[in-house]
């Protein structure tokens, strides 16, 4: 299954907010910023950190997309 975080990037544009200043006041690395704009794994703390940050839940944040076998399976 994979990830998404377009959720997020829509989040801070609704928020008017840029992903540096998330990054800033969730206080993570630019590593992090790298890994969300790339949808790849980031950690459950930082995960938390940005939640904690936009007050929101996970959901709102992170999509995940079936994988096509996993479409198939169903």
């Amino acid at each position: 299954m994979a990830i998404t975080y377009k959720k997020l990037f829509h989040l801070l544009i609704d928020r008017e907010m840029t992903p540096a200043e998330l990054q800033k006041e969730a206080g993570y690395s630019a590593n992090i910023s790298t890994r969300l704009r790339r949808d790849h794994y980031v950690s459950l703390e930082s995960m938390e950190k940005i939640c904690r940050v936009l007050n929101c839940k996970v959901d709102d944040i992170i999509e995940f997309i079936p994988d096509k076998e996993d479409e198939n399976d169903g």
